[in-house]
């Protein structure tokens, strides 16, 4: 099995959705997130005084899938999002020694399948 993770721009969130839902993801885990990469944030001006944002919003997505379905999963998401500017965000694949369904106990892929 295998892990995928996305640090996506929040606005492009319901677009990755749609295109994992077209490969035949069913279930995802979402988290807002605060990070930077090369953006290294901005400036922003309140009641008249300048002040630096490190952190930017970033939503994470999180699916653990088989092994041969990782780098479609992958390619769905960055051709969802992708807007060629900097701050897209990244994608990360790992691998994932165990998984067990709380519910029933089972584990390995059946843990994961969507049923």
């Amino acid at each position: 099995m295998k892990k995928v993770e996305a640090i996506i721009k929040p606005f492009k969130l319901e677009e990755a959705k749609e295109a994992l839902a077209e490969v035949g993801i069913q279930g995802m885990t979402v988290t807002e997130v605060k990070g930077f990469g090369r953006q290294k944030g901005h400036t922003e001006i309140y009641r008249g005084s300048e002040y630096t944002v490190d952190f930017l919003p970033k939503v994470k997505i999180e699916i653990v899938v088989e092994d041969d379905q990782a780098e479609t999963v992958a390619k769905a998401i960055v051709d969802s999002v992708s807007t060629g500017k900097i701050g897209d965000g990244k994608v990360f694949i790992s691998p994932v020694e165990e998984a067990i369904r709380i519910r029933t106990g089972e584990s390995g892929s059946v843990a994961v399948a969507i049923n």
